[in-house]
């Protein structure tokens, strides 16, 4: 279990200071988990405020003598309500912000009121956009964390061949495999951070399952064991000579990397076979297309026709009527960071910092669904891959 080192929260926080100043903000607050661990090491229940200069006050509702174990802010202070946020401000000399932001995209309305009426007056701005930015850079401290958690998926896809036998569900599978990756500490949680944006550990489905569309903003969805969380794995049995869809987060010390590879039991038909090659070689492209600077939307716009001139238009990133616009995501805390491998992102230049997945997939209704993922990161020497499990399609 690592605890986050007092220099990494002091240079995150010193950055988004940085960019406070820039953008004209006098304080940012901090309550969703996701960025209470980015800024202080821990989410024990309650707010950070973090000044344009100065130190930051971690407000702490529940548990503020665990929040000041696992957190190295200076400042960590208890507070039994919000409302004692103005009287604790004066204590340290910080007079009430006239221009706060908040994380407008997850902050709930009701508490977003109780917020901006403690600060009467003030301009209530998104800082959204500032902290994803902050976020979308990654340091040496968290890519060395994403490599661990790459490593814990390796992990799990070796475990598959010792798993996968013909009868069993795939819900049967997917539980044989979130028992072994939890066994390597994986918490059980991956974060998303968009609104009901659910996910569970990973996705398992086999056949026709995996070609059902779901609510889910992803190319595959699987039809799960009740429409009340409409995804993953089934009570389907597994049979011969289909694609078995593995698709996993490793999740190691609060970072994510993502992962999808595709075995059978038994060869499956050529034009399953051909498609998933057809996908490696999309993600080829991507690497040459990154190697010569081209932006997250030309990437995308790259690979996307690729894929038409393979005859994929209507099986690309989903059957028709529910095709994804994007080929890539960013990774981190979260499965949904920035940068954005998408439609519409132009020449939007990747950033030595940036870690993200790549995952062309391809829909074939009635047969099933082929396709790989893997966690990229792009360094000073250039586009480093952070999982590493067999890329071939595994028949078993």
């Amino acid at each position: 279990m690592r605890i986050t080192p007092a220099t990494e929260l002091e240079h995150r926080c010193s950055r988004m200071q940085l960019a406070m100043a820039t953008e004209g903000l006098d304080a940012v607050l901090v309550v969703q988990n996701a960025d209470l661990f980015y800024f202080t090491g821990t989410v024990q229940a309650g707010c950070l405020y973090i000044p344009v200069h100065g130190q930051p006050l971690y407000l702490v509702r529940r548990d503020a003598g665990r929040a000041r174990m696992e957190s190295g802010l200076k400042e960590v202070i208890p507070c039994s309500s919000h409302k004692e946020l103005p009287r604790i401000l004066a204590v340290y000399g910080y007079p009430l912000p006239k221009r706060i932001g908040l994380e407008l995209d997850v902050l709930p309305v009701n508490l977003f009121h109780r917020y901006q009426a403690l600060f009467a007056g003030a301009d209530c701005l998104d800082a959204t956009p500032l902290i994803r930015r902050l976020r979308m850079i990654k340091s040496s401290y968290e890519i060395h964390i994403m490599m661990d958690a790459g490593g814990q998926a390796d992990k799990l896809f070796r475990g598959v061949p010792e798993l996968l036998r013909e009868g069993m569900t795939d819900l049967e599978l997917s539980a044989g495999l979130e028992y072994l990756i939890r066994r390597q500490g994986h918490p059980g949680f991956v974060r998303m951070r968009s609104f009901n944006g659910e996910l569970c550990m990973g996705h398992v489905y086999s056949g026709t399952d995996s070609t059902v569309p779901t609510y889910t903003d992803t190319p595959l969805g699987g039809v799960g064991v009740t429409p009340a969380f409409g995804q993953g794995a089934s009570y389907r049995p597994i049979g011969r000579n289909e694609p078995i869809v593995v698709d996993f987060s490793g999740s190691f010390d609060g970072y994510l990397a993502d992962q999808t590879r595709v075995f059978s039991l038994g060869p499956v038909s050529s034009r399953l076979q051909r498609g998933y090659d057809d996908m490696v070689a999309v993600q080829e492209l991507m690497k040459e297309r990154v190697r010569g600077g081209a932006g997250w939307g030309e990437i995308y716009d790259a690979c996307r026709a690729l894929a038409m001139a393979q005859g994929h238009a209507d099986n690309f990133m989903g059957i028709p009527g529910s095709q994804v616009s994007f080929i890539g995501h960013g990774v981190g805390i979260e499965i949904d960071e920035y940068p954005l491998l998408a439609r519409g992102f132009g020449a939007t230049p990747l950033e030595v910092g940036m870690a993200f997945a790549f995952e062309p997939k391809l829909v074939f209704p009635g047969e099933g669904g082929v396709g790989i993922e893997n966690t990229f990161y792009f360094s000073d020497e250039g586009l480093k891959q952070l999982t590493v499990s067999d890329e071939r399609l595994m028949i078993l």
